[in-house]
């Protein structure tokens, strides 16, 4: 059976790739040993991703080498 971890209490930053703005923020909590949630700041009630912590690393070592194509619109 599969359970969703409990976040009551977590600590939530704001990712540094963020524009710093109110409406483009993506927030992780740290501290879970097997898995990285990730949510919407502008919805801090709503539902978080949560990610494997091999997969969140090896996102976040594509991202800080800069081998994600250009986002603009």
């Amino acid at each position: 059976m599969k359970t969703t971890p409990d976040l009551t209490g977590a600590a939530w930053r704001k990712s540094s790739y963020s524009d710093g703005g109110d409406d483009n923020c993506v927030e992780v909590a740290d501290g879970l040993v097997t898995t990285i949630p990730v949510r919407d700041s502008k919805n801090p009630a709503g539902p978080a991703l949560f990610f494997p912590t091999g997969v969140w690393s090896a996102f976040i070592r594509t991202v800080k080498a800069g081998r994600l194509g250009s986002t603009s619109n």
